[in-house]
């Protein structure tokens, strides 16, 4: 599920998923900075440019570059914050192409398996450049995005896949 909501000039997107695994692997693999390669799309040649150690911390700092069509490669800072052990962090951008990224991360046991939330609070510079680009390009790559995520989120914790 992938819902985007407009909040004045704040965008929201939500997303849940249910995977057949536990609540230690689950959040071994989020609470990894360095697994975030594995659900990235290739075409955003995303590079994690920082040392990143194998578990986060509040206050942790990543670097990453990522290419934006018709700007190129960017820096994208965020920080590690608000972790709950086990069940929920949040990335904060403090430097890249979004004018606000908040990104809320959690894992739960359901029924199922184990629900993993995201939402995500953003919003875009430029004003109505920003909105217009919004409209015709950027929901539409975040949803690209997300979807791609979802799909490898799937593979990689898919019990019949002798790699997960």
């Amino acid at each position: 599920m992938l819902d985007f909501q407009l909040m004045g000039s704040l965008h929201t997107i939500y997303r849940k998923q249910v995977l057949d695994t536990d609540l230690q692997s689950a959040w071994e693999f989020i609470s990894s900075p360095a697994n975030l390669d594995a659900i990235t799309p290739e075409d955003m040649q995303f590079s994690i440019v920082s040392e990143v150690p194998e578990k986060m911390y509040d206050g942790l700092m990543i670097e990453y570059l990522v290419q934006i069509p018709l700007i190129g490669k960017q820096s994208w800072l965020s920080e590690i914050k608000y972790i709950q052990d086990g069940k929920s962090f949040v990335d904060d951008q403090r430097i890249g192409p979004y004018k606000f990224w908040l990104h809320y991360h959690e894992v739960s046991e359901v029924a199922e398996g184990i629900q993993f939330i995201d939402k995500i609070i953003y919003s875009l510079p430029l004003g109505p450049i920003g909105s217009i680009a919004h409209v015709f390009y950027v929901k539409n790559k975040l949803k690209y995005i997300f979807d791609y995520r979802a799909a490898a989120m799937d593979k990689l914790f898919d019990p019949s896949n002798p790699t997960a």
